[in-house]
């Protein structure tokens, strides 16, 4: 199931904290801060959804991510060159080079990545 846009936002929240009791997540939010039982909200569907988790310590619950940055974001890339891109990844690069700015160097270190990536196979 995936993550609504508040839910992302608070997870990247917590991806860039690691552990994080209600304090530290609402803290790191820009102003205005969103209120207490809304985080707290977010935070119970994001575990129903097996997201997140927490330690009860005390009356205090440290929050941590049970899913890896790097592993929610690969789903979301998949998913959009299947969707997007007649699960071509080839369209995919094709459209990322050609519709973003990226510098020459930016496209030479592609290349090199890609390149690497062609060795190791």
């Amino acid at each position: 199931m995936p993550l609504s846009n508040s839910e992302e936002q608070l997870m990247q929240l917590l991806w860039k904290q690691r552990n994080a009791f209600m304090k530290d997540l609402i803290d790191a939010y820009p102003d205005p801060k969103p209120a207490m039982t809304t985080v707290a909200t977010l935070l119970k569907r994001m575990q129903d959804k097996g997201f997140v988790d927490y330690i009860q310590l005390g009356r205090s619950r440290e929050y941590f991510p049970l899913v890896k940055k790097s592993d929610y974001f690969s789903k979301h890339v998949n998913s959009l060159i299947k969707d997007f891109f007649n699960d071509s990844a080839t369209q995919f690069a094709s459209f990322f080079t050609e519709e973003t700015n990226l510098s020459k160097e930016e496209l030479e270190d592609l290349k090199k990545l890609i390149e690497e990536q062609i060795e190791k196979k």
